[in-house]
């Protein structure tokens, strides 16, 4: 079906992997970010604003826009790439990461998730087959397969559980996207497991059975901590098809993303560069910072006088500082711009350290900036 899809490895330094998956809307450097763009808008930014830090991919998010503006209108608008004036590749989540943090207002079966939405308190049913259906409606190039994210604790009698039934829905889902997808669209299985090997390597294995063009890790960044999740990187990638992009879903920080990067992953998402504008934290290459701070009210320093960005070149710390004080829009969109346009640099640096044999001098120094 994915017959415009591909990936193409183009250098390797360790683990770490330099590539370029193909997508009939354009190509995507690997590793990539994916800024959020939950309801068809990376929050506080304009769509070329984006494009111009360097992203070649937005991530939307299905649950967010089946309830509001709804897929069918989406579609009869002419899809979520016009509709939000984005003509790069979407991908698009499944629904099963909002489902599962609203666990009070949802109930699980084995056909899917009945719950209420959040806006209006109106009863939905979410399947694999309604969540394929919606994204491909929505006309995303990459779609996830419908899952259940894994809570974070969890007994493994909890956690099998929970991986056996997202196993059924995978299944399910790509049977879904048989029928709903089209020629340039590709579907992305997601390992689950929480934090136990074998439960990781059971899921990997049903999953590279059905052989979706690319795997996801979920039931990550949900409280188990840095150090958990690289252990759970470190047992399941090997396992997982060196031909085929890898996805660490939701994360995150600079540090988790170069530590996931040497381990072998293609593709990240995260709201952590718009929501930590939103609250007066700038990402930099001399760490984070917090512009509210009112040691910043006299400081006539830019955030990064060598970023191309203009809103780390452009505008003094204490002039952001004030805006913050005085509440001000333009903070949180300078901000925003700022972190996105960061964390697009450093995916740009890694991919050219990969390329040059030097990560390790790279991660190094993200380490110095942003290690604990």
């Amino acid at each position: 079906m994915n017959t415009n899809f591909s990936f193409h490895l183009k250098a390797r330094d360790g683990a770490a992997r330099n590539g370029e998956i193909i997508t009939s809307r354009g190509s995507v450097r690997t590793p990539a970010f994916m800024p959020v763009g939950t309801a068809a808008t990376v929050k506080a930014l304009y769509p070329d604003q984006v494009r111009e830090t360097g992203a070649d991919i937005l991530l939307g998010n299905t649950y967010h826009l089946m309830l509001r503006p709804g897929a069918e209108r989406v579609q009869s608008l002419g899809g979520l790439h016009k509709f939000m004036n984005w003509k790069g590749p979407i991908l698009t989540d499944s629904g099963g990461f909002q489902v599962m943090s609203l666990s009070k207002l949802r109930k699980m079966s084995e056909n899917g998730v009945t719950f209420q939405s959040h806006i209006d308190g109106v009863r939905h049913e979410l399947t694999p087959e309604r969540s394929i259906e919606i994204q491909c409606q929505l006309g995303a190039d990459i779609q996830m397969a419908f899952d259940e994210c894994t809570p974070f604790p969890a007994t493994h009698e909890e956690a099998r559980t929970s991986m056996e039934l997202s196993m059924r829905w995978a299944e399910r889902s790509m049977r879904a996207f048989e029928h709903f997808g089209g020629p340039h669209q590709a579907l992305f299985g997601i390992v689950q497991g929480g934090i136990y090997e074998d439960l990781r390597t059971r899921s990997v294995e049903s999953l590279t059975r059905i052989d979706f063009p690319g795997y996801a890790i979920g039931g990550l960044a949900v409280g188990e901590g840095h150090e958990e999740m690289i252990k759970v990187l470190d047992f399941t990638l090997p396992q997982l098809p060196d031909n085929k992009p890898r996805y660490l879903m939701g994360v995150g920080t600079p540090l988790d993303i170069v530590e996931a990067v040497a381990r072998g992953i293609d593709m990240f998402d995260c709201v952590m560069p718009t929501r930590s504008g939103r609250h007066g934290q700038a990402f930099t290459w001399q760490g984070k910072i917090n512009l509210r701070n009112a040691k910043f009210a006299d400081d006539p320093a830019p955030l990064d006088p060598g970023s191309d960005c203009p809103a780390h070149r452009d505008y003094s710390r204490a002039y952001i500082h004030h805006l913050f004080k005085a509440r001000e829009y333009l903070a949180p969109m300078l901000l925003s711009w700022a972190n996105t346009a960061f964390y697009q640099d450093l995916m740009k640096q890694i991919r050219q350290n990969i390329a040059a044999g030097t990560f390790d001098q790279l991660r190094e120094r993200v380490h110095e900036a942003y290690a604990p």
